[in-house]
């Protein structure tokens, strides 16, 4: 274990303050700090507050996770650091941060991509990722599938969200619901009270002629809108239970369903669910259900590992660094578009 490198990761992309440290595939520390609390009033993330909030949390953030894992510093092999995608404000905080610490100790720095780093952190959890690895990865801005042969090099998307993502599905109706921000816990935990069978909402792009691996959820949050404005407008009350579990299961249903097919197409035998839609019960039960049913291996992370956190990007820049890949230069940018196919930047746009 002294062998594999320990490196520390920085995670910055949107509101929370994430700092991990692993030595290869094990975590020794995991220091998230969250701005969420101050957006609530809001119904989203607001991305000033969200970048004063990192600058704040930066430096005592990082001093915790040292601790926790019981190392100084200079004993770090490596600095790792969301480059992108992401807030653009929120990303230039981390990325400038990463620079700091890897110049100040002369160790090298590792631009990595966010999405890649989700796929990366069940490393933590299972072990080495199979290659390849079909990677459904869900959050509030993010609903994709990513065939993965190599995750320090080698990332394929094969589908996305062509509208809202389902994370952000999740906050929308939330609101409709009046449950406050953010929509999907609260969403999940009222969804086991009701009916997932109570009201046919709509499975977007899910038609023969449709694309076979991309997402669509605009539709379904302006149907669940639509069908409490009209219980509303007629005096009636409004099932809320029934509305979440509803809504959860069409979600759900789509995301699985998609992920099931393109295992079967592209022939792999491993599913890796990530993002923070994946702590949903719903989602890891009926995904269980239907990878098992198709003789498909389920990966899933624990829901801490899930959210955004700097574990991931550790674990992601452990992986650089124990497959030699080029270390970023101190000119590296931050990208709030950075596309998955790059999982690091070696350099500077």
């Amino acid at each position: 274990m002294a062998d594999e490198p320990l490196v520390l990761g920085i995670e910055t992309s949107c509101d929370e303050t994430g700092v991990g440290i692993v030595r290869g595939h094990t975590l020794l520390a995991d220091a998230v700090a969250s701005s969420v609390d101050d957006h609530a009033r809001y119904g989203g993330v607001v991305p000033e507050i969200a970048s004063r909030a990192h600058l704040e949390a930066m430096v005592p953030t990082i001093e915790r996770a040292l601790k926790e894992a019981g190392v100084a510093a200079t004993d770090l092999d490596a600095i790792a650091v969301t480059a992108g995608p992401g807030l653009a404000g929120a990303l230039l905080v981390g990325v400038s941060a990463a620079k700091a610490y890897a110049y100040a100790l002369g160790k090298p720095l590792y631009g990595v991509n966010h999405l890649a780093s989700h796929v990366c952190v069940d490393q933590l959890e299972h072990g080495p990722l199979p290659e390849p690895t079909m990677a459904l990865l869900v959050s509030g801005g993010h609903s994709s599938l990513l065939l993965a042969p190599d995750i320090t090099a080698d990332v394929r998307p094969l589908g996305a969200t062509i509208d809202d993502a389902a994370g952000e599905a999740f906050d929308k109706v939330a609101r409709v619901l009046g449950l406050g921000f953010p929509g999907g816990p609260v969403i999940d935990r009222l969804a086991r009270e009701g009916d997932p069978r109570a009201i046919a909402f709509p499975r977007g792009l899910t038609g023969p002629r449709d694309a076979p691996y991309d997402f669509s959820f605009s539709g379904l949050k302006t149907a669940v809108a639509r069908w409490v404005e009209t219980r509303r407008n007629a005096g009636e009350e409004v099932p809320v239970a029934d509305v979440a579990a509803s809504f959860q299961e069409a979600v759900t249903d789509v995301l699985t369903r998609k992920a099931i097919r393109a295992c079967r197409d592209e022939g792999v035998e491993h599913l890796m669910i990530g993002g923070g839609v994946a702590a949903n019960s719903r989602l890891r039960a009926m995904a269980e259900e239907r990878c098992a049913a198709a003789g498909i291996t389920l990966r899933v992370p624990r829901p801490g590992l899930c959210t955004d956190n700097g574990a991931m990007v550790a674990a992601l820049g452990a992986e650089m660094v124990a497959r030699n890949r080029a270390p970023s230069a101190l000119g590296l940018p931050a990208d709030s578009s950075l596309p998955v196919t790059e999982p690091h930047v070696p350099g500077g746009h």
